[in-house]
């Protein structure tokens, strides 16, 4: 009796000693990823899966989602909101975009065609010739009309001038500078005149003799660009708006109304003061709808900055006038009927109007910096109410037809995306599913953490993302590879869910503390941050990335002879910066395509926040790279492509000729023939080498030789 007792009683005292044992043989047995598995997607691990695939509401009711039949099609299922139960559905699920991307890959005629879109009632097609002339086609007789007959290599109609591309109307236009009237009759287009733009000669090596590329690209302090607004009908005939396109100016995308009004958006040279006018459609004239004037800028590219109610109930504006993104509403004369959102709201968006309930939907961040929240509020500014919850980034929303229920998808740092219905007072009604896969818990995965530095003003609590090794050990010293950006309103460090799985992965593996920093123009801080930078673009920047980087210095766990930082484009003039402005503080940097002095950049982009080196020379001194160079101990690995026609390689050139001046040890790689992306099989080699240039002078240890060796298949893009 005694012995069974006595047995009993070791079982208990026993049991949770193994079950502590059984865990923490558990925790041993976590797997590390193989090379192939993160490079060449061998035997890919689980760790996420894909969420519900929803396509919309039917109504308040019922939802759309799509999921996989018996046979792995996918289908329209209709889901019920207070049960869930789905049965098939057979309407409508999305819209047809209406355009078709001409282009390379097209055949014969139709690959002539740029940026064919088709009218909003579809009997219709606009699209431009290598000729730079619009055209538009009649569906149903496929006869097809010449608009504009003046287009030649610098005459543009409807296709954009280079600037305009890339910092007005967006790569995402494809160069279409075009837009239809909703009822199908009209096109407003831009027409450029490019004959006086500097011509900026590029390199090409193909052939025996090679040939210059000559890109007509306005250096900041040239001359832009002449821009006329013009409405042709389809039958042919062309009213120009009443603007003098000699003038020092920029125009913005311009507005369709529901009404069928068009709105220009004007701007002044110094991109400070925005008008917005209506256009008359069968004379030209124009009369003034809203005006604004900041003291430093105004974004022109702003692609959401009205949206318009019913014809003829007004618009909602977004501005960032008073230091944040706060929404305005006009009535249709543009007279400010009130100001509908007050407060530090930034990166805010529009989800829903419902104008029978007075109601607007819409995501933003202000709660917390690093965060999107959804929100509600009447249109006379009243009843804020915040529908999302707990410390997440919602970052997709969708609203039932009168926002009696929203599903969301959110996230943190440590939380993988997860989807929830929500009911009209923010209250969760269940979860839609989580994106945690089955192999989540087998694999040792980096943790991340968001910490505030404070800025050496005292002004700013600068938010840097670490991410940790696995098996992290505090008594350790570790190097450190900050990936920068930097550029305005163009943060990286957000408390949402970043996929390990890739180069981060990696990383971690291999005992490298890995780094994000914002700094104070980053749209943290909102427009009172950006306004910092006004004429001196990079110098604030650069110094609040030395702040962030010497507080990494001091923590116990990092090895400050390690100190590396790497970025392209902008983030690419920010290692340059941070190895000879910053050389106190960063060791090593890899800096692909950079700006090295903003005299080389774009009229628009570079004089919006320095205005032109005429008018600024000091500030034009204060940021470039060639300032600091005498600072410069060595460690930066400089990469160009030959034929990036955005940041000219001439940027590299003037930074290595400087440093070959001061016999300076750097190295150089040049991609012939890339542009600002480096792609294919040299983006392979780009990598390959900023992996080897990282394990030589960060991580110190050999770099595995699979890293070298030939893969049949392509190596992953990080």
């Amino acid at each position: 009796m005694l012995l069974t007792k006595y047995m009993s009683y070791m079982r208990k005292l026993l049991l949770p000693v193994a079950l502590i044992l059984f865990n923490a043989a558990l925790f041993a047995q976590k797997k590390t990823f193989t090379y192939d598995q993160l490079f060449n997607n061998q035997n890919p691990a689980k760790i996420t899966k894909p969420l519900p695939s929803i396509r919309g509401w039917i109504d308040d009711n019922h939802y759309i989602e799509m999921r996989p039949d018996g046979n792995g099609k996918q289908v329209a299922m209709s889901v019920d909101v207070k049960t869930g139960k789905a049965v098939p559905y057979s309407g409508a699920v999305s819209a047809d975009s209406r355009v078709i991307m001409g282009g390379p890959g097209g055949g014969g005629a139709q690959q002539e065609k740029r940026n064919q879109t088709f009218s909003p009632d579809s009997q219709w097609v606009a699209y431009t010739k290598k000729d730079n002339n619009l055209y538009v086609t009649e569906v149903a007789t496929q006869k097809e009309t010449q608009l504009t007959t003046d287009g030649r290599d610098v005459i543009k109609n409807g296709y954009a001038s280079w600037v305009y591309y890339e910092e007005i109307l967006g790569r995402g236009s494809r160069y279409k500078a075009f837009w239809w009237s909703p009822d199908s009759k009209r096109i407003a287009f831009m027409r450029f005149d490019d004959s006086q733009v500097p011509e900026f000669p590029i390199y090409v090596i193909d052939g025996q003799h090679g040939y210059l590329e000559k890109e007509r690209y306005p250096k900041a302090g040239d001359k832009n660009p002449e821009v006329k607004i013009g409405v042709a009908s389809v039958t042919g005939t062309i009213t120009w708006a009443d603007f003098n396109e000699k003038d020092d100016q920029y125009f913005g995308a311009p507005y369709w109304t529901p009404s069928g009004e068009l709105w220009v958006q004007w701007m002044n040279r110094g991109q400070d003061n925005l008008k917005i006018f209506n256009v008359d459609l069968n004379t030209g004239s124009k009369k003034l709808v809203y005006e604004e004037s900041q003291p430093t800028w105004i974004d022109l590219d702003e692609s959401n900055r009205i949206h318009f109610l019913s014809a003829g109930k007004g618009f909602l504006l977004k501005s960032d006038k008073d230091g944040w993104e706060n929404l305005y509403l006009h009535d249709n004369s543009g007279k400010l009927i009130n100001q509908v959102t007050t407060g530090n709201f930034w990166g805010t968006s529009i989800l829903k109007v419902d104008e029978k309930q007075k109601l607007i939907w819409f995501r933003a961040r202000k709660e917390n910096s690093a965060r999107f929240d959804i929100y509600r509020v009447g249109l006379d500014g009243k009843g804020l109410t915040r529908l999302s919850f707990g410390d997440y980034s919602h970052d997709q929303v969708s609203i039932s037809p009168t926002g009696k229920y929203l599903i969301t998808t959110y996230s943190n740092l440590s939380t993988p995306p997860t989807m929830a219905l929500v009911d009209s007072k923010g209250k969760v009604i269940r979860e839609l599913g989580n994106s945690i896969g089955e192999d989540f818990d087998k694999y040792e995965l980096p943790k991340s953490e968001l910490v505030r530095v404070k800025s050496s003003d005292g002004k700013f609590d600068l938010p840097v993302l670490i991410t940790y090794p696995v098996n992290f050990d505090p008594n350790k010293k570790y190097p450190v590879l900050v990936s920068i950006y930097g550029g305005p309103n163009a943060g990286t460090v957000y408390d949402r869910w970043r996929n390990p799985v890739g180069v981060t992965q990696w990383w971690a593996q291999e005992g490298m503390i890995q780094v994000a920093f914002d700094n104070r123009s980053s749209g943290h801080f909102g427009k009172e941050g950006l306004n910092y930078i006004h004429r001196k673009l990079g110098l604030w920047e650069i110094k609040d990335y030395v702040t962030c980087a010497k507080w990494l210095r001091q923590q116990s766990y990092v090895d400050s002879n390690r100190i590396g930082i790497t970025g392209g484009s902008f983030g690419g003039y920010m290692t340059c910066m941070a190895l000879t402005y910053g050389s106190d503080v960063f060791t090593h940097g890899v800096a692909n395509a950079s700006v090295t002095d903003w005299q080389f950049y774009d009229t628009h982009y570079t004089e919006r926040f320095m205005d032109s080196p005429q008018e600024n020379p000091e500030g034009y001194k204060e940021t470039s790279v060639m300032t600091y160079v005498d600072r410069y101990k060595g460690g930066l690995r400089i990469v160009h492509g030959t034929s990036d026609d955005n940041v000219h390689m001439q940027n590299s050139l003037v930074l290595i000729n400087a440093l070959q001046d001061l016999k300076k040890h750097f190295e150089f790689m040049v991609y012939p023939g890339q542009r600002h992306g480096i792609g294919g099989l040299k983006g392979v080699h780009n990598r390959t080498e900023a992996y080897q240039f990282y394990y030589d002078n960060l991580l110190k240890k050999p770099m595995p030789k699979q890293f070298w060796e030939v893969s049949r298949s392509s190596q992953r893009s990080f």
